[in-house]
């Protein structure tokens, strides 16, 4: 959905149901034209998108969002600043067509993200 928005440059297990995800963010997208022009700032919905990507990537599943909460964007995601990201995710099921995932959004020592999201299994 987010084409050449970022790439994954790690995904590491850490623990049962806990990964470590470190991205780049591609500076040049054309979302930054727009959001915004000549001060660039992350979308906060893109960042969802990419939680969700990477939680599908992991659990070889297709998922569409049935609730989020908890969630706080605590600092600006500025590209040309801070491309680099790391995304901590801790992955639960609760039944078998269903995850709740935690995630942690940051750079260097900034936290940028905290969320809770409930994922259903797209069952087609």
């Amino acid at each position: 959905m987010l084409k050449d928005f970022y790439t994954i440059q790690k995904l590491e297990k850490q623990d049962t149901g806990k990964y470590h995800c470190q991205i780049l963010l591609n500076k040049e997208h054309q979302i930054f034209e727009g959001h915004f022009p000549g001060n660039p700032i992350t979308p906060g919905v893109c960042m969802m998108q990419i939680i969700k990507d990477i939680t599908e990537e992991i659990l070889g599943e297709k998922l569409f969002m049935s609730k989020t909460y908890n969630v706080k964007f605590v600092a600006l995601i500025n590209p040309e600043v801070t491309p680099l990201l790391d995304l901590s995710i801790d992955i639960s099921q609760s039944d078998e067509n269903t995850w709740i995932v935690k995630n942690v959004t940051s750079f260097a020592d900034t936290i940028a993200l905290k969320l809770t999201n409930i994922y259903q299994k797209v069952c087609l």
